[in-house]
């Protein structure tokens, strides 16, 4: 089928606009009726998408499922996956039925949210399944607008402030890369990614204010690119609007917040900086390395001292989001890989955390990690649940947590020791501050009269962590599943990125090289 994406793409669309014309009414039957539907169309989306995958040639290293039609001279509507992009979709289209049935006890302007939620998931497919710069550019900026209602309407106290930092930082930063992607536009003299990936943006050493950049334009629009992704990931050090992001959010728009949106950012560095600017990833590598580090170790400390919940957890995000910059920009097979997968294996663990700091705070309103003690006690089953995602997070062998970091740290070591070593400490930082978070909530004295009468997991909070423990469970004892799809298509961007880097060295030192070689 030649519109399959598009049609995985714009269903929860058409279920928003279903939604907003024909169900009205505040009544508890139109109420069911409204997170009846956005269950359904959720659902239905990810089976889909499943269909999309099932058809999927692994074999193949380009894009498959390609549609293409034009708007006008010079813009076209172009869609396609290939094996990296796919399984960003699936993960997409995973999460959001468990995300609407995790937030079936929404009670206020219920509509409107299962509407922003849609939209939500419709913008983030596009991000993943766009073959064109303007096209990408529209879902990559647009998906900001439900996300700041979500927070900005449901969030908690300070949702403003939240709402308008998260905006304003992703906004800037996607300033540069709109003004780089009208320069690549020019040179190249189209929009179509598949040709921009055989594009060579000029590389020759260039003259700006006075300095000498080496890598010319391919560096300059590498940074335009890098600080697109960067923010939005995010990267230390501009991460500091990601933790009061989290805090307000409600649970829904925090877990979507940290399991897809941050990844948009890692998907951007593998669709852009990486292939279309070689030399400027090589040259800058050692920066992102460093900063990478920087981040795993300095953002796991703070994490240790927070007293929110939430804050922690998304500070806990933002380190492991380390890992990922490290082995994207090693460049290497198993690095990519690696990355792929803890992306992947970070948006079921964090979307899972942050749902377990929703059910206590469904119950009794609270996220200060002193106000609880005890809860197993009470609540058994929400204890195992606990432990096990708590014991993912930090990267227990068996679990998909450990694939990521392993192979990331491989790789990490292949390419500097230093920056694998500073990169490991992170590993044990992140089991002392989820430990103590695991033992500080359900362990202890039940001495607060709040929670000595709470209830543990209902049917429905089962329901929705049951297809995450499964499939953590599952990544982490069968990684195959998802590095037999992504091999190809991370092999030919290997390929891709070492055969221009290798074209742009300077001939005459090369000559030179293996004169001195024959001799």
């Amino acid at each position: 089928m030649d519109i399959i994406l598009s049609i995985v793409t714009f269903t929860p669309l058409l279920a928003a606009a279903i939604m907003g014309l024909f169900l009205r009414g505040e009544d508890p039957a139109a109420v069911r009726n409204v997170k009846l539907l956005a269950l359904v169309a959720t659902t239905a989306t990810f089976l889909i998408s499943l269909f999309v995958l099932f058809s999927f040639d692994s074999t193949v290293a380009g894009f498959q499922f390609v549609e293409q039609r034009f708007w006008l001279p010079g813009l076209q509507y172009k869609l396609g996956v290939d094996g990296i992009s796919i399984l960003f979709v699936i993960l997409t289209t995973f999460l959001m039925p468990i995300t609407i049935l995790a937030c079936w006890n929404v009670e206020t302007r219920v509509k409107e949210f299962m509407i922003a939620f849609l939209v939500l998931e419709t913008l983030m497919i596009g991000v993943f399944c766009s073959l064109d710069l303007v096209l990408f550019y529209f879902f990559f900026e647009a998906g900001l607008i439900p996300m700041f209602l979500i927070i900005g309407i449901w969030g908690g106290k300070r949702r403003l402030y939240a709402t308008f930092k998260f905006f304003l930082y992703t906004l800037l930063g996607s300033i540069l890369m709109l003004i780089a992607m009208i320069v690549l536009w020019q040179l190249a003299g189209t929009s179509d990614i598949v040709k921009l990936l055989e594009f060579r943006v000029p590389s020759e050493t260039i003259s700006v204010l006075g300095m000498q950049v080496r890598g010319g334009l391919q560096t300059i629009m590498w940074l335009a690119f890098f600080a697109s992704f960067a923010v939005k990931l995010p990267m230390w050090p501009v991460h500091t609007w990601l933790p009061d992001a989290h805090v307000e959010a409600p649970t829904g728009g925090s877990v979507i917040l940290a399991a897809i949106l941050l990844k948009m950012g890692g998907y951007g560095f593998l669709r852009f900086n990486l292939p279309m600017f070689p030399i400027g990833s090589d040259i800058l590598a050692p920066l992102v390395m460093w900063l990478s580090v920087i981040a795993i170790i300095y953002t796991s400390l703070v994490a240790m001292m927070q007293e929110d919940m939430k804050k922690l957890i998304a500070y806990s995000s933002v380190a492991h989001m380390g890992f990922v910059t490290i082995g994207i920009f090693t460049a290497t097979r198993q690095g990519i890989d690696g990355a792929i997968f803890q992306m992947l294996s970070h948006g079921l663990i964090s979307g899972a955390l942050f749902l377990i700091v929703g059910v206590v705070y469904d119950r009794v309103h609270r996220r200060d990690i002193a106000f609880y003690g005890g809860l197993v006690v009470r609540m058994p089953r929400y204890a195992m649940v606990f432990m096990f995602f708590t014991l993912a997070n930090v990267g227990l062998p068996g679990t998909s947590g450990f694939v990521g970091e392993f192979l990331t740290l491989v790789a990490a070591f292949q390419y500097n020791s230093w920056v694998a070593a500073g990169a490991a400490t992170g590993v044990i930082l992140s089991a002392a501050y989820a430990l103590w978070l695991f033992r500080r909530v359900v362990y202890g004295d039940l001495v607060k009269r709040a929670i000595k009468q709470i209830g543990d997991l209902s049917r429905r909070e089962k329901l929705v962590f049951a297809p995450l423990l499964v499939m953590t469970l599952l990544l982490g004892v069968y990684p195959s599943l998802v590095t037999d799809i992504v091999g190809t298509s991370v092999q030919q961007l290997v390929d891709q990125v070492n055969l221009h880097a290798f074209s742009a060295l300077d001939v005459q030192n090369y000559d030179s090289l293996a004169a001195h070689d024959t001799e």
